[in-house]
């Protein structure tokens, strides 16, 4: 266990390498001893399971290929656990819960040799679908269902019931891990999409005793986790920047070339209007003439 006072990294302010796509969330429950404290909080009812009965079974990358929060999990043979953590509310949370628990049998059938087109009943672990919510809306409700946010309630030949988790006075590891979150969005605001937000989100919880352990031991692998977070979302923003600037040049392209062929206007004057360089505009003039 590391000191709680030593410095892990230096105070920079430049952005991390992407190296990794783990998240905190994910990070945190592969651990089997947390990821027990987890099935406990969802289940306080049951003393007597163990970390041995666990089994990860979460599937990498389903839906995306970024940085994920799904986790999945069986006990024994008896429950099949599906979670996600989730800044941003949205009902479509349903579809992807429905999405990842199909994925899931059919892998779970693959594993356990069991044949869909034999007569033999196959044997399946109960399902149980969660959405632990980490943001601030109110009013979120405690269960969300296919049927009723979808079909208006109608009863349907398929139903999905996801129950949601968010930030409550307990001291469950999940509860924890939600407040990290909020910590984590408060520094955020301080300090923008710096190593500095890092640090701070990590001290403080550790302060105030939150996934304190957790931090203590791996807390340069949670400052990488953090820092490939800031660089897998500035990725994704020069993307789309770089999708909404060729749109707009093909736009503006297409603008010239109907005004060329008009003729009612000068070179320089659409050049002028459609923002596109006069070389730009002479050489779809050139095109134009070749193709004429």
């Amino acid at each position: 266990m590391q000191d709680d006072t030593k410095q892990i990294v230096p105070e920079e302010e430049t952005i991390a390498k992407y190296t990794i796509k783990d998240s905190v969330f994910s990070d945190l429950f592969k651990i089997k001893k947390y990821l027990l404290q987890l099935y406990r909080a969802l289940h306080p009812e049951d003393k007597t399971a163990t970390e041995s009965e666990l089994t990860d079974i979460t599937i990498k990358n389903v839906l995306t290929d970024g940085i994920y929060n799904d986790l999945g999990f069986l006990l024994g043979e008896k429950f099949m656990i599906l979670l996600e953590a989730q800044s941003l509310w949205t009902l479509n949370i349903i579809i992807r819960a429905l999405l990842y628990l199909a994925q899931t049998y059919h892998d779970y059938f693959e594993r356990t040799n069991q044949n869909l087109y034999k007569s033999k009943k196959v044997k399946m672990p109960k399902p149980e679908l969660y959405v632990i919510y980490t943001g601030d809306r109110k009013n979120i409700p405690d269960t969300i269902s296919l049927s009723k946010e979808f079909f208006d309630g109608v009863d349907t030949a398929v139903d999905v019931k996801v129950k949601v988790i968010c930030e409550n006075d307990t001291d469950s590891i999940l509860n924890q891990y939600i407040i990290f979150c909020k910590v984590y969005n408060e520094q955020m605001k301080l300090y923008g999409r710096t190593r500095k937000t890092v640090t701070e989100t990590i001290r403080i919880c550790k302060d105030k005793n939150i996934l304190r352990e957790y931090l203590l031991d791996r807390e340069k692998e949670v400052v990488s986790i953090m820092m490939s977070l800031f660089d897998e979302e500035e990725v994704i923003r020069s993307y789309i920047k770089s999708e909404r600037y060729e749109a707009e040049q093909d736009k503006a392209r297409k603008t010239a070339i109907r005004m060329i062929k008009a003729g009612k206007m000068s070179l320089e004057d659409i050049a002028d209007y459609t923002e596109l360089s006069l070389d730009l505009v002479k050489d779809l003039q050139s095109e134009i003439m070749q193709l004429a």
